[in-house]
């Protein structure tokens, strides 16, 4: 039988309900009873954590604080990468904010943008000391 968002099994109890993009959890202590878990704003904060959790991605980002501002062309030669991989690696970085690019003529530079590491590293950190 189903209860609003909330399924109820044969024995009574509660059990979640779940979509593609939500889970609805029973949560007595909960204000509204059920806790709501957006599954998809929970994929995209993963994905913004996995852009950083790649060896190649930060030796990349370490090469581009130490130049400031570089070309992907400086990144592939001194990282001795293909052009695509690393053209592909740095839109990891840029669509997860963590690298911005300007350009200056008919070149492209990439810098960081340490406001967005920092506010990662602050959630991160938040996260872990709530266990």
């Amino acid at each position: 039988m189903w209860s609003g968002r909330v399924r109820t099994t044969l024995s009574g109890k509660f059990a979640p309900m779940m979509s593609n993009y939500s889970l609805t959890l029973s949560y007595p202590e909960h204000k509204e009873g059920t806790l709501k878990i957006d599954l998809l704003e929970l994929k995209k904060a993963a994905i913004i954590l996995r852009a950083l959790n790649h060896k190649l991605r930060q030796q990349i980002i370490r090469l581009i604080d130490e130049n400031k501002k570089i070309t992907v062309t400086d990144i592939y030669i001194k990282l001795r990468l293909e052009q695509s991989v690393a053209s592909q690696h740095l839109a990891i970085l840029r669509k997860a904010g963590f690298v911005k690019t300007s350009r200056e003529g008919k070149y492209i530079y990439y810098s960081i943008n340490p406001e967005r590491l920092n506010e990662v590293m602050r959630y991160t950190s938040q996260l872990l000391t709530h266990q």
